[in-house]
């Protein structure tokens, strides 16, 4: 794969690792039981996603426990046993034996007769009054994902993985029945991993901030403590001053000197009041300090939540980086190929390349037993694990975070085990919509997408572009390596380097993620590697590069409305977003701006905004041609069929209503505009027609 490309023979690189490497070979050492972790494939995602019954759960967690016991060779209990058998119905069983044989031939399942071997049966419990000697458990072989499912039929955890991710069973990937289901096995445990720390972080953040209050509260307190204290101490100041005779006025009463009691007795007063006033700022201070100090438990016990919800985020990332370390090539490969959504032109056919790259890739890494090692055994070149040698860059200095290993007689590029599973979940969103500030797994922006795709390999990064930068690892692009983040000029767009100067990203200007050309003036950090000590400064801002992930603005003037590669009436319902109403759906930009319209047009007249129309697929272009020749535009160039255009009614549909005079004055806020042939007056007037931009 020239993206971890083949590195020219700079120096030695080291002989072949020795039988028991895991580069060499995919044997580990046996595992204790605690060792072993054995999550539920198919774990549900808190999304839109069909959960599994819990019917279905149950069984997939017998089935489960049953090939765990197996694999240890221990005696299979009745339930256990019968769980096995009854996991899937023999109906389910054949369907989808049926949907992975179609996808390797290239046609459709045929019906409910399955293809393929049978499935192995499950081991029968002895009989009772025997007594059955259970094998001492066996050296096992393989990673901890292979041993997961090796003995269990591959029908009865495809269809419940299959369920959780809400994936067809003929959309699976091509490759064989077990490394197929690993893969769904994998993907299915990373997103819960990942939904799970997401949920953590948001904790997290509430609890930041109720600390951040707390800490305010604290300040303030602790200002009327010192605010308390001083009037306490400027008052006993002045008693200290005073002598007994301003302390007591009344003592200087003279029973000869009667005119001088009214006086006498004012100062009493005063000096009576002055007292009071102390008296009440001694104890305004004592409930200033008992506040602060009931304000300081409050910030120790915000602190210590917040401590604890990032301490649980934290062991989240280390269990999915302990995950993915244990993920064969061959796995990560499939995994690539799960998810992704087909595009038209040019763009699906380099989409497809750099898969097809990839894949090579990781099928060399396992055809040769290399196992990419873990991130954190690659970052010192002085040791590396047994059979890599460092990977040197053009000067012949060593380049952290990757190592290289020999296959046959040559070096190849060998990436961390969290980098692969990173770009594995990369290039499983091809096709995914862009959407501002959405972070997946549906839609993406540009830093949403890289950070939902090192989620997947263990890593949390920032949410945006800047902060992306800010943190990372800077390094030259001359020393490029796969699964950087490469930065635009100016930093607003960012993307993951694939190599041969391919990059993946949600990108802006297409509306999709999808694979683009490096840019000239890139920059880049890897991930990997060690955080720096300060953040990165700021790149510079560029002037023309103000639009969302760093989009360029719009010209003036009339543009292609063609867009993500597609044809018009072409395009997957999947690389659209819904309006809420009757399945209609426009491009993700044009619908966030229909639902601001609509909004301001439910504020004017207290009634939802009607529509008759959005995207129009070929075939409803077919047909409204079918019903409606003389109105319909020629199957293939309606304006509906590049998903930026409404038919709207109730009263918009008429011109001069309010409605439609409403729209004709504000719409263009909200980036709709009817053009020219569609108002009164025009070529073909059709009040209720409104496009996003002017695409017509």
């Amino acid at each position: 794969m020239p993206a971890p490309r083949t590195p020219a023979r700079a120096s030695t690189p080291r002989t072949a690792p020795p039988a028991r490497s895991r580069t060499t070979a995919r044997t580990t050492p046996a595992r204790t039981p605690s060792q072993t972790r054995t999550r539920a494939a198919g774990a549900p995602r808190r999304d839109a996603r069909p959960p599994l019954t819990p019917a279905e759960a149950a069984a997939l967690r017998d089935a489960l426990a049953a090939r765990d016991a197996h694999t240890r060779r221990e005696t299979l209990a009745r339930g256990q046993a019968a769980a096995l058998r009854a996991g899937v119905t023999p109906e389910q069983l054949a369907a989808a034996r049926a949907a992975v044989a179609a996808r390797r031939s290239g046609s459709r399942p045929t019906g409910g007769r399955g293809t393929g071997r049978r499935p192995a049966p499950a081991r029968r419990a002895p009989a009772r009054g025997r007594t059955k000697r259970t094998a001492p458990p066996a050296e096992r072989t393989g990673s901890r994902w292979s041993t997961r499912i090796g003995v269990v039929a591959t029908s009865a955890l495809l269809l419940p993985a299959v369920l959780a991710l809400g994936l067809p069973v003929s959309d699976l990937p091509a490759g064989s029945d077990d490394t197929v289901t690993l893969a769904l096995t994998a993907r299915s445990s990373l997103l819960e991993q990942a939904d799970l720390y997401r949920r953590l972080e948001q904790t997290a953040d509430q609890r930041r901030a109720r600390l951040q209050q707390a800490e305010t509260a604290e300040q303030a307190a602790r200002e009327r403590v010192d605010e308390q204290r001083s009037a306490v101490g400027s008052g006993a100041a002045v008693l200290y001053r005073s002598g007994p005779a301003d302390r007591l006025p009344v003592f200087s009463l003279d029973v000869r000197d009667a005119d001088a009691a009214p006086t006498v007795l004012r100062q009493q007063a005063v000096a009576d009041r002055i007292g009071s006033g102390i008296e009440t700022a001694v104890v305004r201070a004592e409930r200033a300090a008992a506040d602060l100090v009931a304000a300081g438990a409050r910030v120790d016990a915000a602190r210590a939540d917040l401590a604890l919800a990032e301490e649980r985020a934290a062991e989240v990332l280390v269990t999915v980086r302990s995950e993915v370390d244990d993920l064969p090539p061959e796995v990560s490969g499939v995994l690539a190929g799960i998810g992704s959504i087909p595009v038209a032109g040019p763009q699906q056919a380099r989409n497809d390349a750099v898969m097809r790259r990839w894949q090579d890739y990781l099928t060399r890494l396992a055809t040769a037993g290399i196992a990419p090692p873990p991130a954190a055994s690659l970052t010192d070149p002085a040791a590396l694990p047994t059979g890599f040698s460092p990977a040197l860059d053009a000067d012949g200095r060593p380049v952290p975070g990757v190592a290289w290993a020999v296959i046959g007689n040559q070096p190849v590029t060998v990436l961390p085990a969290e980098t692969v599973a990173a770009v594995s979940n990369a290039l499983s969103q091809l096709g995914k919509p862009f959407v501002p500030g959405s972070t997946g797994p549906e839609t993406y922006d540009c830093g949403g997408f890289t950070a939902a795709s090192w989620l997947m390999g263990g890593y949390a990064l920032g949410r945006s572009p800047q902060d992306q930068w800010a943190g990372g690892s800077a390094v030259p692009v001359r020393d490029l390596q796969v699964g950087d983040l490469v930065f635009s000029p100016g930093g607003t767009d960012v993307g993951m380097y694939l190599g041969d100067g391919d990059v993946v990203g949600a990108s802006a200007a297409t509306y999709q993620v999808g694979v683009r050309t490096l840019e000239p003036g890139a920059s880049a950090v890897r991930v990997t590697a060690p955080a720096p000590a300060q953040p990165n400064a700021p790149l510079p801002v560029l002037a023309d590069r103000t639009g969302d992930c760093g989009a360029p603005l719009p010209v003036a003037g009339p543009v292609s409305p063609a867009w993500g590669g597609w044809s018009n009436g072409r395009i997957p319902v999947e690389a659209l977003c819904r309006l809420g109403v009757d399945g209609h759906a426009l491009r993700c930009d044009a619908a966030a701006s229909y639902g601001r319209l609509a909004e301001a047009y439910t504020a004017e007249f207290g009634t939802p905004m009607c529509i008759t129309d959005s995207y129009r697929s070929f075939g409803a272009q077919v047909g409204a041609y079918y019903r409606k020749p003389t109105l319909a535009a020629v199957p293939g160039t309606s304006n509906h069929g590049w998903a930026l255009a409404v038919d709207l009614c109730d009263g918009i549909n008429v011109a001069g209503t309010p409605q439609w005079s409403w729209m004709t004055a504000h719409a263009a806020r909200f980036g709709f505009v009817q053009p020219d042939w569609a108002r009164p007056g025009g070529e073909k007037p059709e009040p209720w027609h409104w496009e996003y931009g002017r695409i017509s």
